[in-house]
């Protein structure tokens, strides 16, 4: 009879539990402690994501609003500027139907150990029922933990408004 392949084959002759060839021996790796930039350092670039909330005078009447904003800044405390960026909100009327949505350029410095600044932007007003209407407005605000502000503007056959809210600034990035 004719031989089969499997009985030419050399019986393993290692123990089970050996490997062969041996694997590198592992060497223990230490990670460095992690380096988080000091809290009370601002300095870099922010992204910020909140609630904000107002009371608003147009058409001769108070309505409040609801929202959220999205704000990019680049911050340097000890500089002469020390707050460079822009904001992009929106907030729901109360009672009269319809919103707003504004983008606004942000600017602000120190004034006695607390950031304040100002705003301007385009806005765009919205309603249930008319179609959207354009205007802009300047704001001035302060940063104290929260963000108290005060706006006003123009907006299409609106008129003139004045609003006075507060933003929550939740930081989302910082680098």
């Amino acid at each position: 009879m004719g031989s089969t392949a499997w009985a030419d084959t050399p019986i393993a002759t290692a123990a089970p539990t050996q490997i062969t060839p041996d694997p590198p021996a592992s060497t223990s790796r230490t990670l460095a402690p992690a380096s988080f930039p000091p809290s009370w350092d601002l300095d870099g670039f922010h992204i910020w994501l909140g609630p904000i909330a107002a009371a608003s005078h147009a058409a001769a009447t108070w309505d409040s609003t609801f929202g959220a904003d999205l704000t990019i800044l680049r911050v340097r405390e000890r500089a002469t500027v020390g707050v460079l960026g822009g904001s992009l909100g929106a907030s729901r009327w109360t009672e009269r139907g319809g919103g707003r949505i504004w983008l606004d350029a942000v600017v602000g410095t120190r004034i006695a150990g607390w950031m304040a600044g100002a705003t301007a932007g385009p806005i765009l007003e919205l309603s249930d029922f008319e179609h959207p209407r354009v205007g802009g407005s300047v704001g001035l605000w302060a940063f104290v933990g929260i963000t108290p502000f005060v706006r006003a503007g123009v907006v299409g056959e609106l008129g003139g408004f004045v609003e006075l809210g507060v933003h929550l600034a939740l930081p989302v990035w910082r680098r």
